[in-house]
C-alpha cells in the first residue's frame, strides 16, 4: 500500500479544477529540485491523493468523481492542463493514472473494477505501460506468469498498479493485465538520461514472474478504436498547461525587465498568444468529442491526430518565439524559461506524428460532404 499518513477523499468533479489549481501551484514550486537524473515528484503525487485526484476518474457510482465521463471531458481537460502547468513530469504521470482508470471502467469486470477503484481510493498510482524492444517483450505464459520487460515506462518504481499490455505464446493480439508492484523493485532508470522531463522515472521494468492481479476485456481490446488513437488529447491537454507555463514564464521576463514596449517584443508575445489560444480551443473540441461518442471512430481519431499534431505546432512556436525573445538569459539554470523549455521540448516528441498527420488527411479526403461538416454529430 501506498505510505500516506491521511486518508485519500473523493471529490464532486468540478472540485477537482480547484484541486488542481492548488496542486500545480505547490508542484511548480518544488519541479526545479526535482529536474535530475532519477527524480520523481513524490510529494506531488501524494498532493494528488490528499486533493483526492487519484480516486476522481473512479466513477461516481463506484466511490470517485466521474472525472471525465460525468458529465463530460471538460473538467478532465482542465484537470490534466492545470496538472501539466505545474509539472509536466507530474502531468505525464497523472495523465497516465487517468488512462488506467478509464480502461478499467471501459473493459473491467464488475470484480476487478470493485477492487482496483478501490486501490486508486486508497492512493495506489497507476500507469499504462505498452512498450516494449522487439525482443524480451512481455508475455503471459502458460503458467499464468509474465516474462519479459516493458520500456519507456514512466512512474518506473513508483506506479504500484500498472495495466500493461502482453501476449500469449504464438498470439499477436494483446492482452490487457494489471499487476501489482512493491515501489522501488524491477525498475531501471538508468537509460533515461533525457534533456527534460527527468522527473518522469522513466525507465524499464522486469515483470518476470509476476501473475497479474486482474485481466480486462479480450485481446486487443487496447486498441479498440476511437479511444486507443483518441486517447491522445489526453496528453495533448498536458502538454497544453506546459506550453501556457511557457508562455507565463516569458511573459514575466518581459514584465520584470522592462522590455515589453519593444513593438517586435509585443509582436511576438501577440503571435504567441494566438498559438497558444489555438491550441486550446483543438484540446476543448478534441476532448468533447471522444466524451460524446457520437461521431464514427474514424473522425474522432481524425480529429484528435490533427490536435495533437496544432498542440505540438503551437509549442514548438511558442518556445520558440519566448526564447528568441528572452535570449541567452533563458537558457542560463535559475531562469524561469530554462528548465521549463527543456520539459516542453522533450515531452512533445510523441510518436508516430507523421502517422497521425497522413491518417488525418485520409479519413477527411476519403469522407463526403464539406469539410466544414466532418465533426458535427448529425
Amino acid at each position: 500500500m501506498p505510505d500516506l499518513a491521511f486518508r485519500p477523499k473523493s471529490l464532486p468533479a468540478p472540485d477537482a479544477v480547484a484541486a488542481a489549481h492548488r496542486v500545480a501551484a505547490l508542484a511548480a514550486r518544488r519541479a526545479d529540485a526535482q529536474d535530475c537524473d532519477d527524480g520523481f515528484p513524490a510529494e506531488d503525487v501524494a498532493d494528488l491523493a490528499r486533493a483526492g485526484l487519484l480516486a476522481a476518474p473512479v466513477p461516481a457510482g463506484e466511490g470517485g468523481a466521474g472525472l471525465g465521463t460525468e458529465p463530460g471531458a471538460a473538467d478532465l481537460a482542465a484537470v490534466l492542463r492545470l496538472v501539466g502547468s505545474g509539472s509536466l513530469a507530474l502531468g505525464r504521470l497523472y495523465e497516465g493514472h487517468v488512462n488506467a482508470l478509464q480502461l478499467v471502467a471501459r473493459y473491467g469486470g464488475p470484480g476487478d473494477r470493485r477492487a482496483l477503484f478501490a486501490e486508486a481510493r486508497a492512493g495506489h498510482l497507476f500507469g499504462v505501460w505498452n512498450t516494449e524492444p522487439a525482443a524480451g517483450g512481455l508475455v503471459l505464459a502458460g503458467d499464468g506468469r509474465l516474462a519479459g520487460v516493458k520500456t519507456f515506462a514512466s512512474g518506473a518504481g513508483h506506479v504500484t498498479r500498472a495495466l500493461v499490455t502482453a501476449r500469449r505464446p504464438g498470439e499477436e493480439a494483446p492482452l490487457m493485465l494489471v499487476v501489482a508492484l512493491e515501489p522501488g523493485t524491477r525498475a531501471d532508470l538508468s537509460a533515461w538520461r533525457a534533456q527534460g522531463m527527468r522527473a518522469s522515472a522513466t525507465g524499464t521494468v522486469d515483470l518476470t514472474g509476476l501473475a497479474p492481479m486482474a485481466r480486462l476485456g479480450g485481446p486487443d481490446d487496447y486498441h479498440r478504436q476511437p479511444h486507443f488513437s483518441g486517447g491522445a488529447w489526453r496528453f495533448a491537454a498536458v502538454q497544453l498547461g506546459g506550453i501556457e507555463a511557457v508562455f507565463e514564464a516569458w511573459r514575466g521576463h518581459l514584465a520584470r525587465t522592462g522590455r515589453g514596449d519593444d513593438p517586435h517584443q509585443l509582436a511576438r508575445l501577440g503571435e504567441g498568444a494566438i498559438a497558444l489560444e489555438g491550441a486550446r480551443l483543438f484540446v476543448a473540441r478534441a476532448a468533447g468529442l471522444v466524451a460524446d461518442e457520437a461521431l464514427p471512430a474514424e473522425r474522432v481519431v481524425a480529429f484528435v491526430d490533427l490536435t495533437r499534431l496544432a498542440v505540438e505546432r503551437a509549442g514548438l512556436e511558442v518556445l520558440g518565439l519566448a526564447q528568441r525573445s528572452v535570449g541567452l538569459q533563458g537558457f542560463l539554470r535559475g531562469h524561469p524559461l530554462e528548465r521549463l523549455s527543456r520539459d516542453l521540448a522533450t515531452y512533445l516528441r510523441q510518436p508516430a506524428p507523421d502517422r497521425a498527420l497522413t491518417g488525418a488527411a485520409a479519413a477527411i479526403l476519403a469522407a463526403e460532404g464539406p469539410m466544414a461538416a466532418l465533426w458535427e454529430a448529425r
